[in-house]
């Protein structure tokens, strides 16, 4: 694959001491950052109960928020091609901290992902009477088929399912928080705003622009980059590994292959969805430069990153139903995420700094990545004898390439 940037969002590339770019490098996005996620808040009375109140709600509704996205990521992650999107997601989240060095950048859309959580919330709240009710008119029916009661509940029935779809139209169309869903105009409101006039051209435009916020085409192409460079990396190592049941010394040669790959891929991929360019995903150089300036950073990054990974070969001993894929994927997620955000801050730290660290630092980064580095070599070497996948189990490296298991194709 010949290297290119990636077409849907110009790059924004900071100056570092690794990468140097003349001052007419530096482009901004067509999108700006502030679009992806919810205005703020018009300012009030900064009093002290109210400042308080405020921290404490807008913290609510951001952990909320993080339930939220990791819930949408890992159902996501249980559609094959929603595997890449969430891939892209991972990238994006740790190019950012890469960028800006700072951990609370990786988590994107948090505010957006509260506000679709709190719709859904208290849309599902207002239809539990609904539901209630339908038990009630279906226990009419088959009492009673063509008696008046099953005739009445039927008619109180619809006339409340329609009352609950204006209702919850009219909260989404003021904004779709909980607040709006307790609006008791929201009807009367919807009906003298569709006669106002403009309201399907004002719908439309905001179903645009949350469509086009989303960035479904980026992180897509984001993901599959990211994977296809990884598995080159990956591909000759795993495939020696592989043969290592028939002949060990093959075998014994992939897995060391394999321990020098391992040291690379996380911030070879921490350094592509930094400059977002998929030649950063081979320059081996300029990451052992950065590595030069801050070793126990990588080496911290890389224990975070090998050692979330190990845990969850544990759920490829059995396969798991289909209907509980998305659990999987949540609790791929959970370790997954951290470690994204761990190698991307180390690389951060490292592109800021000038010259390398004391050589004492740089051995002792290195020396201290030799345990986890064996460890998950063994760790992949014995999950291709308890998976159910067998030597092919081998391929599915969740900690670089896609966030579950490829058993979702099958």
């Amino acid at each position: 694959m010949a290297a290119h940037a990636i077409p849907v969002a110009p790059p924004l590339v900071e100056p570092t001491f690794d990468d140097p770019l003349p001052v007419a490098a530096l482009v901004a996005e067509p999108i700006p950052e502030a679009a992806f996620e919810l205005p703020p808040e018009p300012e009030r009375d900064a009093s002290p109960l109210f400042r308080v109140v405020s921290f404490a709600g807008a913290g609510a509704e951001w952990c909320f928020g993080v339930v939220v996205l990791l819930l949408g990521l890992a159902v996501l992650a249980a559609v094959p091609l929603g595997q890449f999107l969430v891939l892209g997601y991972l990238l994006e989240a740790s190019g950012r901290v890469a960028r800006s060095g700072r951990i609370r950048d990786g988590f994107i859309g948090v505010r957006r992902a509260a506000l679709f959580g709190g719709a859904a919330f208290a849309g599902g709240v207002m239809w539990l009477p609904l539901y209630l009710m339908s038990l009630q008119a279906e226990a009419a029916r088959i009492i009673d088929p063509h008696g008046a009661i099953a005739r009445r509940w039927e008619i109180v029935l619809g006339a409340f399912a329609v009352v609950f779809v204006l209702h919850a139209a009219g909260a989404l169309f003021w904004g779709g928080r909980v607040r709006h869903f307790l609006n008791p105009i929201n009807v009367p409101w919807l009906a003298y705003r569709l006669f106002q006039g403009g309201m399907y051209r004002e719908a439309r435009d905001r179903v645009w622009e949350l469509a086009v916020g989303l960035r479904l085409p980026y992180y897509f192409w984001l993901g599959l980059q990211g994977f296809v460079g990884a598995f080159l990396w990956l591909a000759c190592p795993l495939f020696l590994l592989g043969f290592g049941h028939k002949f060990w010394g093959v075998g014994l040669l992939g897995a060391a292959l394999l321990s020098v790959v391992v040291l690379y891929v996380p911030f070879l991929q921490a350094r592509f969805a930094r400059t977002r360019r998929f030649a950063a995903l081979f320059e081996v150089r300029k990451v052992r430069a950065v590595y030069r300036r801050a070793p126990l950073a990588f080496a911290v990054a890389l224990w975070g990153h090998l050692l979330f990974a190990m845990p969850l070969y544990v759920l490829k001993i059995e396969l798991v139903p289909r209907e509980l894929f998305f659990v999987e994927g949540l609790f791929f997620l959970l370790f997954i995420f951290p470690a994204r955000l761990l190698s991307g801050w180390a690389y951060a730290r490292g592109a800021r700094r000038r010259g390398p660290r004391f050589w004492l630092s740089r051995w002792a980064g290195r020396f201290a990545a030799v345990p986890v580095v064996l460890a998950y070599v063994f760790a992949v070497w014995v999950s291709q004898h308890i998976g159910w996948a067998g030597v092919s189990s081998l391929y599915e490296q969740h900690a670089f390439l896609l966030p579950v298991p490829f058993v979702t194709w099958r």
